[in-house]
């Protein structure tokens, strides 16, 4: 039996396709990638990245706010005031305790945590800034969100890697379903185009080392991908429950109908070859909406564009669906956002079933032999749709599934 679906009645986005939801659709309609070199990253083996461009935390926060929030967390509060808004909904007339908040982060700060250490190893502890742990510690992207909209219900971070943002928006539904809130908002943020990450990643063999062409690194089920191109944004959902919407004349933009979380228990970073966990995710997310395979006209891969993470996806869907639905990645113009990657692409698809298009996967020039998959390239793709997955995984074994509904 299926749960009652939780109404999408607002969106915002913060990404290096536009700041907006309505700027970064556009720009995914084009395909174009937006990665560039990047000075923050001069000098690594890996210098280019998708960062977001015009953030100007300053000028739309404020000095003061700016100052309290690391860049994450003031993506996440830029994306979260044009959710509300977008919802129609009045911070100062709602039911406080009755509003909850639920942001995904994949990690703690990565941006300005690393300078606080540079000053106390250089020997000058007394000029580590006061606000250096409040303003880099995961649970404060949900806590400075709260704070800035006055939202009195639960508030908290959920951590599952690249899985963070879409395990958020799977615990406001059950927040919703259960009756502790009317209103969640909810969704993932991360900054995580840092030196520290590339260093890591590139370590790992994780990240694409095409520097001779960053635009065209990041290539999702490409034969010739060789790893993500880091990236960064915030994407934030507001749901709420359906008598609510309904009961404030609210406009619904799509349903939340089902979700479902799994582990691959295989290993530390690697994915399990067959995709059986990721797999195990779609059906039950699919069991929990009270849809079939065939159902599905639509899925937004996690497509990382490194070489297991896109064959496994591939094993998994076709796992479920014969055939799979058409795809598409978004990794591929905006890089891999890491905790904040599901929420974004949650966002995205809620904007493919209004739009009834689905935005194309850049640089696949040849698609893998290994790849059975119907990729939607070069241009958006005009479908009749009625609902759509969208799925995540990350380190851990972590995985997660949401289905939408058209509204």
């Amino acid at each position: 039996m299926s749960s009652p679906p939780i109404a999408v009645t607002g969106l915002g986005l913060v990404t290096p396709a536009g700041m907006g939801t309505a700027a970064t659709w556009e720009h995914m309609c084009t395909g174009a990638p937006t990665a560039t070199r990047d000075p923050e990253l001069a000098g690594l083996a890996v210098d280019f990245s998708c960062r977001v461009r015009d953030l100007d935390g300053r000028r739309r926060l404020g000095g003061r706010l700016c100052m309290r929030l690391d860049r994450f967390g003031q993506m996440a509060v830029i994306a979260a005031r044009e959710a509300v808004a977008d919802a129609r909904l009045d911070a100062a007339a709602w039911d406080a305790p009755r509003v909850g908040v639920v942001l995904g982060v994949g990690a703690n700060s990565l941006s300005s945590y690393p300078a606080e250490f540079e000053r106390l190893r250089d020997g000058h502890a007394e000029r580590v800034s006061p606000f250096a742990l409040p303003r880099s510690v995961p649970n404060m992207v949900a806590g400075a969100v709260s704070l800035d909209l006055g939202a009195k219900g639960p508030s908290f971070t959920t951590s599952s890697a690249c899985a963070s943002g879409t395990t958020a928006l799977a615990v406001a539904c059950d927040l919703l379903r259960g009756g502790a809130c009317d209103i969640v908002i909810s969704g993932g943020s991360e900054s995580g185009a840092s030196a520290m990450s590339a260093v890591t990643f590139g370590q790992m063999q994780a990240l694409s080392r095409r520097g001779h062409d960053p635009a065209g690194a990041s290539r999702p089920f490409d034969a010739d991908r060789d790893g993500f191109v880091l990236g960064e944004g915030a994407g934030v959902l507001v749901l709420e429950r359906p008598g609510h919407a309904r009961a404030r004349g609210a406009r619904v933009l799509a349903h939340l109908v089902g979700h479902a979380s799994s582990c691959d228990a295989y290993h530390y970073t690697s994915p399990e070859p067959a995709g059986d966990g990721l797999a195990q995710a779609v059906r039950a997310a699919l069991a929990d909406a009270g849809l079939a395979p065939y159902d599905i006209g639509h899925v937004n891969a996690h497509g990382t564009s490194t070489q297991l993470n896109d064959r496994t996806e591939a094993l998994a869907l076709h796992q479920v669906f014969r055939p799979p639905p058409p795809v598409t990645a978004n990794k591929s113009v905006i890089g891999h956002s890491l905790g904040a990657a599901g929420a974004i692409e949650a966002a995205l698809t809620v904007l493919t079933l209004r739009h009834q298009l689905i935005p194309p996967t850049a640089n696949l020039d040849r698609l893998d032999p290994a790849i059975d998959l119907d990729v939607v390239t070069k241009v958006p793709r005009p479908v009749r749709i009625d609902a759509a997955l969208t799925v995540s995984s990350g380190f851990g074994g972590q995985n997660a599934a949401l289905v939408l509904a058209r509204a």
